[in-house]
């Protein structure tokens, strides 16, 4: 499939610009000060939590403790009790500190800036570790999460069963120069334009190329 990747991610982008919605949670926190401990962190909590829940949360957090150093004093059910309703609160709770103090052993108290280290540490797996890479570090790197792997499916870009094996597709396919902006573009277009169930198509700027693989109502 020969794609015009520029036409087609500038649509989307024209598309979400007539849109009122932000960022996604872990881009906003990102945006503040590009830090990479808050981007690891906030995405570990990101897991399976919205994200007006995940910005809360992470901002409760870092208000008490934004360091590796500062987060290892914090007694365990503190930090439930701060990132509470985060989905798996209990199990994120236990991550942070873990990785604090992994963080504080192994590396110096900083954030390792490759994949494989990244992926040693507790409750990270290739979304977070890729995250990380692409908004605390800027390295490029193909994050896929539910939205990417749906909407990169949809629109015919890959045809892939799996987040893991979007990645690897998207890859193979795309300008690097896109890797980095890829995940933020897609997850906000995925919230509030292509959504799982009925996207608002007439909303937006691709539906006369996009094939709408598995579509089966639209608004």
């Amino acid at each position: 499939m020969d794609i015009d990747w520029d036409a087609c991610l500038n649509r989307i982008t024209e598309t979400l610009s007539q849109e009122k919605g932000g960022l996604p949670s872990v881009s906003l926190i990102a945006s503040r000060d590009n830090d990479p401990f808050r981007v690891l962190i906030s995405t570990l909590i990101s897991l399976r939590t919205k994200d007006e829940v995940t910005l809360a949360a992470s901002d409760r957090l870092f208000a008490l403790a934004d360091t590796p150093q500062a987060m290892v004093k914090i007694p365990l059910q503190t930090i439930e009790e701060t990132i509470y309703p985060a989905g798996f609160y209990r199990v994120k709770a236990r991550n942070i500190l873990e990785v604090s103090r992994l963080l504080i052993e192994n590396h110096s108290g900083l954030v390792p800036c490759e994949r494989e280290q990244l992926l040693s540490l507790p409750g990270v797996g290739v979304k977070t570790a890729n995250l990380t890479l692409n908004l605390g570090f800027g390295i490029e790197a193909i994050c896929v999460d539910t939205h990417v792997h749906r909407i990169s499916n949809r629109l015919g870009w890959i045809h892939t069963r799996t987040p893991e094996q979007s990645e690897k597709a998207l890859e193979r396919i795309m300008p690097r120069r896109h890797w980095i902006p890829l995940n933020e573009l897609l997850v906000t277009f995925g919230q509030q334009i292509c959504k799982p169930i009925s996207p608002h198509c007439s909303r937006c700027l691709c539906q006369t190329d996009c094939p709408r693989i598995g579509v089966t109502r639209s608004r």
